[in-house]
């Protein structure tokens, strides 16, 4: 399956934005779809995953609360809404996917064999 990600930007802190994931190539009914990010100097971290439904959903503690993960199947697009952003959100954001219908070990990404090439977010204080 071949991954798009775009919507990064420079924001203030407090602002909302919105990531999105375009994904084909492959049916996706099977497939658990994800968000990474990595800041610079530091390793990929795990953001949020869901199932191609939507039915199931994993955030890290770091976003919990003010991240939101939703799959459009209509549009084949999983996006990522960000609340409340913080400077220590700044990072760039990969998405992720691969088949996994029992959404098992969401956040480890040697789970995930497709990745989107990376859209960067800036918060800045």
């Amino acid at each position: 399956v071949q991954l798009q990600a775009f919507g990064g930007g420079l924001v203030q802190a407090g602002d909302s934005l919105r990531l999105s994931c375009a994904a084909s190539g492959r049916a996706l009914s099977r497939y658990v779809m994800a968000w990474f990010r990595q800041a610079p100097g530091e390793e990929r971290e795990f953001v949020a995953a869901i199932s191609w439904s939507g039915d199931r959903t994993s955030y890290s503690d770091s976003v919990k609360g003010r991240f939101t993960i939703a799959s459009d199947n209509a549009k084949n697009t999983v996006v990522l809404q960000m609340n409340s952003l913080k400077p220590e959100d700044t990072a760039t954001y990969y998405c992720a996917a691969d088949v996994n219908p029992l959404f098992r070990a969401v956040q480890y990404g040697k789970k995930y064999s497709s990745w989107g090439q990376g859209t960067k977010l800036t918060v800045s204080s």
